[in-house]
């Protein structure tokens, strides 16, 4: 059985994820992308469906870990009651092989260890045949190929491989499992220590480019490296999360496939890495968004693969039980599929920071793509859509979608001015953006409920709307703003952490169960304590909400306050760039994220 949430650290090669357990198993890794299919999935079922343990025999094993200071490799402490081993876990960031290595050194006494592989392709699917290589073995089935190489005897039965081994003070074994395409030659083992070194080397170097100096330091840099670790770097794309189907509820049906890359996620990505100096990230992320929606501004999606494939059929898993029982698994997201009006903001919005931050137009968006998308938006603005949430309910005026509708046609206009154009439609699009904005002050504003609500005529609350004042909607200050922070967080929090909406029987989402609380709308709303002048309880929050990360510094999707567990996909990209951005904001003394991103030009 899978681990808690929690007890999961990463380790990665900016191509592919693996998720290792405290006890010192592998239980997911896709290769030879973030998308492939799983050749480990012991995460949503057993230890049947794929996993690599390595770790002291016996159960009187004391286990702390930590992560190597501004790197990505894995350090994990044993101490057991005979001796103390530590386990160095890494990836090398851009290798062509991806390549899980696995470095054991006794540092006392000696240790009993044991070591276990089961390999599973195809999600858990598929027994490969194996075949001795003399220093390991080869594991072959379809295109896919795995070399693992070890230091020690191993022994095969039942389709398992296993090995006992002691470890005594001052020696060292190295292990290391490849994916190779199986009509290749198997690659050659890579030194250990060397390759060590150099994925420490990686990472020092990166992090040495950070220029954030706010507040929080350490706990932004963590962040910076986990978005790193979940960005595609051959395309530049950035993915939700490094998992599919981890459940929003224990045992419920919201489980989805979040290794694509949305475009919602584009401003928050964008100033993540501008405000820390990742310009190289930055552009990169921009070239890969301006890739993806090429085309027809009709054929325009809300997410796309990490090459910007457009095709993401969902399907069902049903071999695969899901983690604790929570079905079904799924793989592809039929969302890619939906209208949602809010992804013509984001990516308007997107392309106005990237020219605020120095991203020139070769490198990021152009006029001919921009224009194009603002044209479609001009006919179907006004539509129902699926909203921010991905509803699989009917269609709603959802006041987050055409608020940031709104965002579109007012950031083209501040394009515009920025770059001094004077272009045919400015005129147009400045009546649509006015006509937008007060559609929305008049349909979404519910004086009954004192708050803007989910949708047009709606009373029900919905956390998306802490992004009215970020985005410039409606100044900070404007009562409507306050008073729909206040009921947001009176009638939609849960000890203090904000859940997206209600999802009892009246939800629009049209799925049944319920959902943790959802960590980036409360670092939203932490932002919009401190834009109302409430900054003490903003802080407040934010350390609390920073409490929550496991012990490697890892936040996942969302968080069940009663249970005290971690929820949803893991980890989540959200939820690290909510770490960063009210990082920032709260240690700004003059213009931080929120008003950068509201600010008139």
């Amino acid at each position: 059985m899978a681990g808690l949430i929690e007890d999961y650290a990463i380790v990665g090669d900016t191509r592919s994820v693996a998720l290792i357990s405290r006890e010192g198993s592998v239980d997911w890794w896709c290769a030879p992308r973030i998308d492939s299919g799983a050749c480990f999935a012991a995460l949503l079922g057993t230890a049947y469906n794929g996993c690599w343990r390595l770790c002291p025999a016996g159960d009187q094993v004391q286990t702390t870990r930590k992560y190597i200071t501004d790197t990505l490799v894995l350090e994990t402490t044993h101490v057991t009651p005979s001796g103390t081993v530590v386990v160095k876990d890494f990836m090398v960031p851009a290798s062509r092989t991806p390549t899980i290595h696995r470095i054991v050194d006794c540092i006392s006494g000696s240790v009993e260890m044991e070591l276990e592989l089961i390999v599973r392709f195809d999600y858990g699917s598929i027994v490969p045949w194996v075949q001795s290589s003399g220093d390991g073995i080869t594991l072959v089935a379809g295109r896919d190929g795995l070399r693992f190489h070890s230091p020690v005897e191993l022994s095969g039965h039942d389709f398992e491989t296993t090995a006992n081994f002691t470890m005594s003070a001052g020696s060292s074994k190295s292990f290391s499992i490849a994916w190779f395409d199986s009509a290749d030659d198997p690659p050659i083992p890579h030194d250990g220590l060397a390759v060590l070194r150099r994925t420490e080397r990686y990472w020092c170097s990166w992090v040495s480019q950070c220029t954030y100096e706010g507040g929080w330091h350490d706990d932004v840099v963590r962040s910076l490296i986990t978005l790193k670790a979940l960005t595609y770097e051959p395309s530049g794309a950035m993915v939700a999360a490094a998992t599919t189907s981890l459940p929003e509820e224990i045992g419920g049906e919201r489980n989805w496939d979040y290794r694509y890359s949305w475009l919602r996620d584009a401003t928050l990505t964008l100033q993540a890495f501008l405000i820390s100096g990742y310009k190289s990230e930055a552009s990169s992320w921009s070239r890969w968004l301006r890739r993806a929606v090429a085309g027809s501004p009709g054929e325009f999606q809300i997410m796309y693969g990490i090459r910007g494939e457009r095709r993401l059929t969902e399907l069902e898993l049903d071999w695969l039980p899901g983690y604790e029982g929570s079905q079904p698994v799924r793989i592809g997201n039929a969302a890619s599929g939906q209208f949602q009006l809010d992804v013509f903001g984001e990516v308007l919005d997107a392309a106005l920071t990237a020219r605020r931050g120095g991203i020139s137009d070769e490198e990021g968006y152009g006029t001919d793509i921009i224009t194009a998308l603002m044209l479609h938006l001009e006919k179907v603005w006004s539509e129902p859509d699926e909203g921010i949430w991905e509803v699989r309910g009917p269609r709603q005026h959802f006041t987050h979608s055409k608020m940031m509708a709104w965002v579109a046609f007012d950031r083209v206009i501040r394009l515009m001015r920025f770059e001094n154009l004077d272009g045919p439609h400015r005129e147009r699009w400045e009546a649509i953006r006015d006509q937008i904005h007060a559609e929305v002050c008049e349909k979404g504003w519910n004086p009954r409920v004192g708050a803007f609500t989910q949708y047009y005529g709606s009373d029900r609350l919905d956390s998306s709307l802490l992004m009215m004042a970020p985005v410039g909607f409606l100044p900070p200050e404007d009562h409507r703003i306050v008073s729909t922070i206040e009921a947001i967080q009176e009638h939609l929090t849960e000890d203090g952490f904000v859940k997206r909406y209600e999802t009892d029987g009246e939800s629009a989402d049209g799925l049944s169960g319920d959902e943790g609380v959802f960590l980036l709308t409360s670092f939203w709303l932490a932002d919009n304590l401190a834009l109302i002048g409430r900054r003490e309880e903003a802080v407040e929050l934010y350390n609390k909400l920073l409490d929550l990360r496991n012990d490697v510094g890892l936040l996942s999707e969302e968080y069940d306050p009663t249970a005290g567990r971690l929820l949803g996909n893991f980890p989540q990209a959200f939820s690290h760039m909510g770490v960063i951005h009210t990082a920032a904001n709260l240690s700004s003394a003059g213009v931080g994220p929120c008003e950068e991103r509201a600010m008139r030009d």
